[in-house]
């Protein structure tokens, strides 16, 4: 797949390295507050933050727009509270504030690497962070900056990967990838299956009905109604993000049958 040139339908190519050609021109990248802490069981790891933005430095430099939607786990699940007792909308509502934490240190890393960066929530707090206007948002994006999306979409019960389709939409994005602590999409979870098989190619029904929790269903119908592919790939490899960007066969991608 080639991304299209906004406004032309035209298929747009732009050259990365040497010889290599860049599949998608506008991404955004779903990554789990998980991935932030590493092996620390908690918090922020800067090793991670700053590895992230070597990769991502990479490929803003190489002329792709990037927008990132980062989760809040790493710091505070809002399903988790709820289950210890805690109001469900008021969980939410704490985990969108981790989000936010873990945006504005993403900005600190990236903006350390070189890539101007801004950071726009879905609740106000203008003294940290811009709020999310779409139009502007795009702006940045045209403009080479990365823009990253804290505290969710701003209303409780709705997921950050069903926020990532969102704004993705939202952006014309060509693609969401979902960058994660497992190589691709498998049958059953690999780290207690060493049988588990991994799938290559889905379709979005597959994922619907399988149950194989990619993604929540919300967030794959949104793709699957707006046509936008996801591609899951292991984030913890060096130099995946740009592969993953230049179309190369990572981890697993899931689209429309062709």
């Amino acid at each position: 797949m080639q991304a299209r040139e906004e406004g032309t339908g035209q298929c747009l190519l732009l050259s990365i390295g040497s010889g290599a050609q860049m599949t998608y021109s506008r991404v955004l990248l779903k990554l789990s507050g998980e991935a932030l802490m590493g092996n620390q069981g908690y918090g922020i790891d800067p090793a991670i933050v700053q590895s992230i933005a070597a990769d991502v430095a990479k490929v803003v430099a190489s002329g792709t727009q990037l927008a990132i939607v980062v989760g809040g786990g790493n710091i505070f699940r809002g399903l988790k509270g709820s289950a210890a007792g805690m109001e469900r909308a008021t969980a939410d509502y704490v985990g969108m504030l981790a989000t936010v934490m873990n945006a504005i240190t993403l900005q600190d890393g990236l903006e350390r690497a070189g890539v101007p960066t801004r950071v726009q929530t879905a609740i106000a707090m203008q003294e940290v962070a811009e709020p999310y206007i779409r139009r502007k948002a795009m702006r940045h994006l045209e403009k080479g900056r990365v823009v990253v999306f804290g505290a969710g979409c701003g209303n409780p019960f709705f997921t950050t990967d069903t926020t990532a389709a969102l704004r993705a939409a939202e952006i014309n994005a060509d693609v969401v990838f979902k960058a994660t602590k497992v190589d691709g999409v498998y049958d059953k979870d690999p780290a207690k299956h060493s049988d588990a098989v991994k799938h290559e190619h889905l379709n979005y029904q597959d994922v619907l009905s399988g149950e194989l929790g990619v993604m929540d269903s919300t967030a794959i119908a949104l793709c699957k109604d707006n046509n936008i592919p996801i591609v899951v790939f292991n984030l913890f490899e060096p130099g995946n993000i740009g592969k993953a960007v230049a179309g190369e066969p990572i981890g697993s991608r899931i689209g429309n049958p062709a």
